[in-house]
């Protein structure tokens, strides 16, 4: 194997502002915007390009390959691409890879919506897989051997999941990649959730390991990359690298910042050089901290891996049902803001708090002292778990996502939307995943529980009118 505590692209960042450069290229700020305007400059100067400033104009030198290459060999897959326009580009990328026009894919209703807007730039129609839910905690638990079953009776061209899931939770991939092969259907894996996967005993395997086709994952939400970073991995078994490569170009900006970069480069390095050891340490810490918390509210408020078979949640996910304590979780939200912590998300029955291996210690200890009494304040009898409407509405579709997206609209109020094909997909934000989508019937229940989620304090995104009062539908002129 090759040296993976090399970081080419992290040094030649680093290395460029300690050589004599006088650009006469872009970008225009040329590193010295604080000449002009300081406060600018304090945002602009240190940001780096690929081309003229990783590496020469013409790419002279192939760091940016040399790293990818590095990344490849790390993750054990065939082909790795550095994008600086997250997994969004990365699933979009993928989608054009392996589309044939018309063609149909097997996907997770819980997807992001960027897969969803691949359907319609690829012109794929999907073939919805909903998830099952558990019972006892209302969160969807993974997509099941069955809907991959019945799936792959309509001949897709590939299955596409979504996993780990936002909360934490994984369908039972080994078995489903299995399945899958066995039709020579390749399966590939939106694990932007998942990018500290695979480098640690406690941990599910990531999902080159366990066989899959291609992953995508940030490397700026589990690990301590810069925004928008995000890598692709393919195999080229059941896959065509030389689509993958024209895909990816095809999708990407051709002026890559450097500093997403090198922070993907760089992150490889540390995951090489220390990954098994800090992932030890949060797994450690997470534990400690949903023990602490609990054993002072005197009742189990956390999903934890003992409620899901083996390998089927996340360790490290630090989930609280708010229903459990008899709470709003919005309400929890807003208390925790005015203390200065920020939460991932939270909805009336859930609230997501995003561990990575950045955290320390004194981190959770802090969190946990000011945790603690908000939760003791608002301490009620448990609720009965309801599923959130971002997991348990099943689509009814009227027309392709791609003939709405190009029909004729027009808006109208809500109470009139009803049994109307929207024009919009429309998801509470976060998880980002979609209530409906383009071309989709608009239903009370959906109309109704979207307004109601609004309502309760949780952002809705997407849709054109983001009060609600009124939504765009498909023109019936």
């Amino acid at each position: 194997m090759s040296d993976q505590s090399k970081a080419p692209l992290l040094n030649a960042y680093l290395e460029y502002f300690g050589k004599f450069n006088l650009p006469f290229t872009i970008p225009g700020h040329k590193h010295k915007t604080k000449l002009i305007d300081s406060k600018l400059g304090q945002v602009v100067d240190v940001d780096l390009p690929l081309y003229g400033g990783l590496d020469e104009i013409k790419l002279t030198n192939g760091i940016l390959l040399e790293s990818e290459g590095l990344a490849a060999e790390f993750w054990g897959a065939d082909l790795a691409r550095f994008s600086t326009g997250g997994s969004t580009h990365c699933n979009q990328a993928i989608a054009l890879a392996i589309a044939t026009p018309g063609g149909k894919i097997a996907i997770s209703r819980t997807s992001h919506r960027s897969l969803l807007s691949a359907i319609v730039l690829a012109g794929l129609e999907p073939i919805w897989m909903n998830p099952e839910i558990d019972p006892k905690t209302g969160v969807p638990i993974g997509i099941g051997i069955s809907e991959i079953e019945n799936a792959l009776t309509h001949n897709p061209i590939a299955i596409f999941l979504t996993e780990p899931g936002y909360l934490g939770t994984i369908s039972d991939l080994p078995k489903i990649i299995t399945v899958a092969h066995q039709k020579n259907v390749p399966v590939i894996i939106d694990a932007a959730w998942g990018g500290h996967f695979g480098f640690n005993k406690k941990l599910p395997e990531h999902v080159i390991q366990l066989g899959a086709d291609a992953l995508v994952t940030s490397i700026h939400k589990t690990l301590p990359g810069y925004s928008a970073s995000a890598l692709l991995l393919v195999q080229g078994k059941l896959i065509d690298l030389n689509r993958v490569n024209q895909s990816f170009e095809t999708t990407h900006t051709t002026s890559p910042a450097g500093a997403p970069l090198a922070s993907i480069d760089g992150v490889r390095a540390l995951l090489a050089r220390s990954g098994d050891t800090l992932l030890d340490n949060l797994i450690y810490n997470c534990n400690e901290f949903k023990s602490q918390v609990e054993n002072e509210i005197g009742r189990k408020i956390f999903l934890s891996v003992a409620d899901f078979p083996k390998d089927r949640f996340d360790p490290v996910k630090i989930v609280l049902s708010a229903d459990f304590l008899g709470a709003d979780g919005v309400e929890i939200e807003k208390d925790l803001i005015a203390q200065g912590i920020k939460v991932e998300m939270a909805d009336k029955d859930t609230i997501v708090f995003l561990a990575t291996l950045i955290d320390q210690k004194s981190d959770f200890d802090l969190l946990a002292e000011k945790l603690i009494p908000i939760l003791k304040s608002k301490l009620g009898p448990a609720r009965i778990s309801q599923t959130s409407i971002s997991w348990s509405v099943k689509p009814q579709r009227v027309i392709s996502m791609r003939e709405a997206y190009f029909s004729k609209t027009q808006s109208v109020k809500y109470q009139d939307a009803i049994g109307k094909i929207s024009a919009d997909l429309i998801a509470p934000y976060p998880p980002g995943v979609a209530v409906v989508a383009p071309g989709e019937m608009l239903t009370e229940e959906i109309i109704l529980g979207l307004r109601s989620t609004k309502a309760s304090g949780v952002r809705i995104a997407y849709a054109t009118d983001s009060t609600l009062e009124s939504f765009r539908i498909v023109s019936s002129n």
